[in-house]
């Protein structure tokens, strides 16, 4: 097992009644699955906008090679780069999710 050190404020964080005297693991694990659904819920809201804006999906736009044909211009290869990191964030937020939820015990 390993052995976790924690602040006194952190602890009286973890105890606060907002948890529901949860254990700190139950505490712990409450707060990363919120972090992790917060996360999805950006990468999801800008990977839905840039599929709006260019009406097709982030493996369209690849394959449609959409950059090259608009010149490669700093808003397409932005808009490339960040719709990249959108769907890349979901499917890597998604598997710790599930992680998550599997390891319960």
């Amino acid at each position: 097992m390993a052995e976790l050190i924690l602040k006194e404020s952190t602890w009286q964080f973890l105890k606060d009644p907002l948890f529901d005297k949860q254990s700190a693991d139950a505490t712990i694990r409450h707060l990363l699955k919120a972090e992790y659904l917060r996360n999805l819920r950006l990468y999801r809201r800008a990977d839905r906008n840039l599929s709006q804006k260019y009406g097709m999906t982030f493996d369209e736009f690849i394959s449609s090679q959409t950059a090259q044909q608009k010149g490669y211009t700093w808003a397409v290869e932005t808009d490339a780069m960040d719709w990249e990191i959108a769907v890349s964030g979901i499917k890597t937020v998604e598997r710790k999710l599930k992680e998550l939820q599997e390891d319960r015990v």
